[in-house]
């Protein structure tokens, strides 16, 4: 298969994606789809997850990257490639040099966490940090193209990188043929894009629906207006799919394939990112846990059986431990109070036997004491307490004041 790499970009079709899926065997692993029975019974349906986040890289970019790189000519290939990431797609451009033999030189912002950060240069690439935001490492990654000749690998908005990545939905079909919706995460729009072209090619009747974050929300209102649209300062702890403005390239093909896109809450994301750590054992990211997100928002409006797509797995250790807490949190199963004391010995003591007795589990204690809202002989603890979901709250603040205590939420 032979991808064009100079004149108009030509469109993406179904031999594309079939003729990327050949250059990609030995290379991106074929990843399992495993059942889910929880969120099974929470849609009333079948529900599959498609694992890419255990992918090479740990996420689905090394195909699209594989597939863009390994059709540029022998004089672009000396030139080298440069690309600009935060995370995932930076791992795929440089495994997917380093398997080719092209040298690889990926801008990262300078907040870019460091475990990417070193994966990166692990599989081969020379890792540049610059900006504070991703739009600035771009127009640096481009600048150093323009000035050096190396070819820019763009994260979603080129056929190449659709058509790679449009292999995952060929896979979903292999593996789940029985499937009636498809949840999909999206960002640019590259993965969605390819998806759509493949499936809808083979089975028209299988419904896709794409998932942003609400704060990074690009999508809908292009979508509305009829063409891509940018959004000022996008927000979500969704790295992965944290993307100001639609792809030129990938936007026609979601506008005219693509069934429907919906937004998640950032509460939402992190009870996802949660229950796939819990009930799949499975390390994903806020972006690939957005189509369970989803899932989560409205059971009941997918028709099964249902595949959600982890589209990948690299998560920070630090934000994966902010984001455990905020799921719980968000899940009820974090109790944040402060309670009104009698400042004198053994208080502390008494509440916390109250606690005990209805089994909540204290996290943190802290005492105010110098407010000026408090009396003379009055102390403010705040507790952080680990409980059993929303209806145990309200068994713990409930149990509380029926002991006589006054308790602030």
């Amino acid at each position: 298969m032979t991808f064009s790499t100079s004149g108009p970009l030509h469109p993406v079709i179904l031999d594309d994606i079939r003729g990327a899926q050949k250059m990609l065997s030995g290379v991106a692993r074929t990843t399992p789809m495993e059942g889910s029975r929880h969120l099974s019974q929470l849609v009333g349906a079948p529900v599959h997850l498609k694992c890419e986040n255990l992918q090479r890289t740990g996420s689905f970019k090394l195909r699209g990257a594989y597939v863009r790189i390994a059709g540029l000519s022998p004089e672009e290939r000396a030139a080298g490639v440069v690309a600009a990431s935060a995370g995932n797609h930076a791992q795929g451009v440089a495994l997917a040099s380093s398997l080719l033999g092209v040298r690889s030189t990926v801008f990262m912002p300078m907040g870019a966490p460091l475990p990417k950060v070193a994966a990166t240069r692990e599989y081969g690439a020379e890792v540049k940090l610059h900006g504070q935001v991703i739009e600035e490492t771009l127009a640096a990654a481009q600048e150093y193209a323009h000035d050096t000749g190396a070819v820019f690998i763009h994260p979603f908005d080129h056929p190449d990188i659709i058509a790679g990545q449009g292999t995952v939905g060929l896979e979903i079909l292999e593996q789940c043929p029985e499937v009636r919706t498809i949840v999909i995460g999206v960002g640019g729009g590259g993965l969605v894009a390819g998806i759509a072209v493949a499936v809808k090619a083979l089975r028209p009747d299988v419904k896709l629906v794409g998932v942003q974050a609400e704060g990074s929300a690009a999508y809908p209102p292009s979508l509305s207006a009829g063409h891509p649209v940018s959004i000022d300062a996008p927000t979500t702890m969704a790295d992965g799919i944290k993307v100001g403005r639609p792809g030129d390239v990938p936007f026609k093909i979601i506008g005219d394939l693509v069934d429907e896109v919906r937004t998640v809450s950032e509460d939402a994301l992190s009870s996802a990112l949660l229950l796939c750590l819990e009930r799949a054992k499975l390390v994903v990211e806020p972006a690939g846990a957005s189509p369970v997100a989803a899932l989560l928002s409205d059971p009941r409006s997918f028709k099964g059986p249902v595949v959600a797509l982890l589209s990948g797995g690299n998560v920070d250790p630090l934000l994966m431990q902010r984001i455990l807490r905020h799921g719980m949190a968000a899940a009820g199963r974090y109790l944040s109070l402060r309670v009104r004391l009698t400042d004198r010995p053994g208080a502390l003591a008494a509440l916390l036997g109250s606690l005990s007795v209805v089994d909540a589990n204290v996290l943190d204690v802290s005492h105010v004491r110098t407010d000026p809202r408090l009396g003379l002989t009055e102390v403010e603890v705040e507790l952080q307490l680990e409980t059993k979901g929303p209806e145990h709250c309200e068994q713990v603040a409930t149990a509380l004041r029926e002991a006589g205590y006054t308790v602030i939420n």
